[in-house]
């Protein structure tokens, strides 16, 4: 009896390992096809002769590791605006305490120059406040912009503002809103400036400081000076294309906006919802939001080459879903994928700068050298 009991067990155990292999292999080990059938023109830059930086644009795409841009490379028929930057690096992404990170500890990192822990947001490891890009910029007079597609209390966007040791005090770190100075906000998340459990609106407190306070797009157009204080959702700004061109907009009006302060400025522009997309390992909705991203990045880089000035930095904070690109055909866009994962990954992220000093920014680094170079190259300390 006892003989027939363990044989039983042994094969329920493999019956069980073969449907948690096969269910695996379902969700991550599937080859997916997508086909762009409308790709988009990119635009063509000059190299920038001039060695002078008056401004820098960090553009991130989260989750944007290379084969995230590969594969919309090929998606697009074999053209994308990233093509154009002279200068390319890698950064690697771990967190003081995790080989693979989160936007909390690798958006620190880049923000403030210091490895920081999981889920932290501006601190060092200890917990203590980090000064960030913006800190930094705003000490030297220079002007200052974040505009996401996420809510600005999100993680990456909260790391240039904000300082707690926990990504999800959202709350808490809204507050960090109110004190963080930076001219030109733009992004989601309504919710924590308005719902909140202590009652307060932070939204009248922020028009109450001096902040042209918005939750429409055609009031924020219609703005040409000041500081701004935009929230356009509840949560975060809808995935591309139903929001439209609003985050392209959204980033040049900050340029311009800034652009107005002669010392110069410091504006982070992130595509944030390329991670999401890479969680739920929709390559479709990917796709959409690459396209999104690169479409912005032509528009900035055509403005940096007309200003000659500006410093573009474009580069991922993590690679989110293992993405794979198994197979495609530039001639029609097709694209075969796999994920590997519904998480982050642990591989290097491409760095990609455009315009003067853009050679710093060549070789293999942590991402703390981000904000090393940024800072050196403005003259922040």
């Amino acid at each position: 009896m006892k003989y027939y009991s363990c044989l039983l067990a042994i094969v329920f155990s493999i019956v069980l390992i073969e449907a948690l292999a096969q269910e695996y292999s379902n969700a991550y080990g599937k080859v997916i096809e997508y086909k762009n059938e409308q790709p988009y023109e990119t635009v063509f830059v000059q190299p920038v002769k001039n060695n002078k930086v008056k401004n820098v644009i960090l553009m991130i795409g989260d989750g944007m590791g290379l084969t995230q841009v590969s594969t919309a490379w090929v998606a697009n028929h074999g053209r994308l605006n990233i093509d154009n930057f002279t200068h390319v690096g890698l950064s690697r992404t771990t967190a003081a305490n995790r080989l693979i990170t989160d936007s909390g500890a690798s958006g620190t990192a880049m923000a403030t120059g210091q490895k920081a822990n999981y889920h932290s947001i501006g601190v060092d490891v200890d917990g203590n406040p980090l000064a960030s890009i913006t800190d930094l910029a705003i000490a030297k007079n220079l002007s200052t912009g974040i505009v996401v597609t996420c809510g600005i209390t999100d993680a990456t966007p909260a790391t240039f503002c904000a300082n707690n040791e926990d990504r999800e005090m959202e709350e808490d770190i809204a507050l960090n809103y109110l004190t963080c100075g930076v001219d030109f906000i733009f992004g989601g998340g309504r919710n924590q400036f308005i719902h909140r459990q202590d009652n307060r609106n932070l939204m009248d407190e922020m028009k109450n400081m001096g902040y042209q306070v918005e939750s429409f797009w055609d009031k924020v157009s219609s703005i040409q000076k000041g500081k701004v204080f935009a929230l356009l959702e509840d949560g975060q700004l809808p995935l591309y294309p139903e929001r439209g061109d609003v985050f392209k907009d959204a980033c040049m009006k900050a340029i311009s906006i800034l652009d107005q302060n002669k010392n110069g400025f410091f504006a982070l522009l992130e595509g944030s919802r390329i991670d999401d997309c890479g969680h739920w390992n929709d390559i479709p909705k990917l796709m959409n939001e690459m396209i999104d991203f690169d479409q912005t990045i032509g528009k900035v880089l055509e403005w940096a080459e007309d200003d000659g000035n500006t410093l573009v930095v474009v580069l991922a904070d993590h690679e989110t879903g293992g993405l794979t690109l198994l197979d495609g055909d530039i001639s029609d866009g097709l694209i075969k994928i796999s994920y590997s994962t519904g998480g982050h990954s642990g591989i290097l992220v491409p760095v990609y700068a455009y315009g003067p000093k853009s050679e710093m920014f060549d070789g293999m680094y942590e991402n703390t050298e981000v904000f090393e170079r940024i800072v050196k190259i403005l003259k922040l300390k």
